[in-house]
């Protein structure tokens, strides 16, 4: 007999001055919390210039979490989704998933993007968006390292246990 499947939410990630990487670890926490008596279930978190098609094929359920920059979704992001787009075009329907943005002011810009990109692989999304805004606005804030609000993190936390808990006990 063979061992189950392993199951897994993906959350691809990346970050310039540490916001979108203090949200992650929160997300992850949260998703590991939430299933850490489900076995088979893990919640794990890559760079985005490390994730492959292959392994968004594995995934059962995927967070993308990114910064804004210049009212878009941060390049190496940009760059994971343009590697991944066609590989992945068709084969990840109906999958759930859920989006992290770390902004200055707004974030929609962020947000739209992976939205329609989401669209166009068809994928499901089960929660709105965590929006963290840090209120940087000088070169010197935008480029320092981020200070994250509790309540952004615990928002960014719960999303991580809805989609690990909700993708783990088949509920999407």
């Amino acid at each position: 007999m063979s061992a189950p499947a392993r199951r897994r939410l993906l959350v691809v990630a990346w970050s310039n001055t540490g916001g979108t990487d203090r949200l992650v670890e929160a997300a992850v926490a949260g998703g590991r919390e939430a299933t850490d008596d489900v076995p088979g279930f893990e919640t794990m978190a890559c760079r985005c210039d490390l994730v492959a098609p292959e392994a968004l094929l594995r995934a059962d359920a995927l967070l993308f979490a990114t910064p804004e920059c210049l009212g878009s979704m941060a390049g190496p992001m940009k760059a994971f989704f343009d590697r991944c787009y066609y590989p992945a075009l068709d084969r990840l329907v109906g999958r759930p998933y859920a989006t992290i943005v770390c902004a200055g002011t707004d974030g929609h810009g962020a947000l739209r993007q992976i939205e329609r990109i989401a669209t166009g692989w068809r994928l499901r999304r089960i929660a709105e968006p965590v929006l963290a805004i840090t209120g940087a606005q000088t070169p010197e804030a935008i480029l320092a390292p981020k200070r994250i609000a509790d309540a952004d993190l615990a928002r960014a936390a719960e999303l991580g246990a809805t989609l690990a808990a909700g993708t783990a006990y088949g509920v999407w």
